[in-house]
């Protein structure tokens, strides 16, 4: 796919930062993302993939380099927009859920960005459909299962109705099951997604594009199976597939009409 401005959702350039110990999380890092891709980021422990993700909407300023989200730059005139069309899911849901009730939890947002409560509610019940967690809106989040935290947490971004998902992490925790129902959730979704992960099948099965991140720098951009079959490529930045893995066998999908937000075009 030949990504231009008009059709990035995600264009970074020459990001760099340094944490106040010294630290240098991110060197020059510079990726586009195109509306409606979904993108698989990995890479090892410490490459600095989170704290770039945290940059995305502003939880961690800029230092050095540029972000641009559509046709919008961050900037600190620009924050409030940015932060409503980047939706983060956190690693941790509970980091994410802490209202008494799941409505409130998902009403938080809009809530925020001034709705009346009818329109905080019509989002509420639009964003739980869309995660298949009807009837859960009077539920405490703190009782619900791993993988009903993460589709509620998936709700409470989608209620601001944003046009990239940045999601860290997302099947840390989940069973199985779980993370079966996380790959149909992501691929009802019709938003640009951003997928952190050390899930490599997962990577395989959901991302079409995966980026291997080391060292704060862009280290190899490809297309999922052609990337994962890279045994040398893996073990240098130290990835592994799980023991008999074949990634030039694609699992089936089922991924490729969104039932929400904006239609894809790959």
């Amino acid at each position: 796919m030949s990504i231009t401005s008009e059709s990035a959702a995600l264009q970074v350039a020459d990001l760099s930062f340094v944490y106040p110990d010294g630290h240098q999380a991110l060197r020059n890092l510079t990726l586009t993302v195109a509306s409606g891709e979904r993108v698989a980021l990995l890479g090892p422990n410490g490459a600095g993939k989170t704290t770039f993700a945290l940059h995305l909407n502003g939880i961690l300023s800029l230092q050095a380099g540029s972000i641009r989200v559509g046709d919008l730059e961050l900037a600190p005139g620009t924050m409030a927009e940015i932060r409503r069309r980047v939706g983060m899911v956190f690693q941790n849901p509970d980091d994410q859920l802490f209202m008494p009730t799941v409505g409130e939890d998902v009403a938080f947002g809009p809530a925020n960005l001034g709705l009346s409560v009818d329109d905080q509610r019509q989002r509420v019940d639009e964003a739980l459909a869309a995660v298949g967690a009807e009837g859960f809106s009077g539920r405490s989040p703190h009782r619900l299962s791993a993988g009903e935290k993460r589709r509620v947490a998936v709700a409470t971004v989608l209620a601001m109705h944003p046009d990239l998902l940045v999601l860290d992490e997302p099947t840390s925790g989940l069973d199985p099951a779980g993370r079966r129902e996380l790959v149909d959730l992501l691929g009802t979704l019709g938003q640009t997604q951003l997928i952190i992960t050390h899930d490599l099948p997962f990577a395989l099965e959901v991302c079409n594009r995966s980026i291997i991140l080391s060292d704060g720098q862009v280290v190899a951009d490809a297309p999922t199976p052609e990337l994962l079959a890279d045994t040398e490529l893996l073990a240098e930045h130290r990835l592994e597939l799980p023991y008999g893995f074949d990634p030039t066998i694609r699992p089936p999908r089922n991924i490729d009409k969104p039932r929400y937000g904006k239609q894809r075009d790959e």
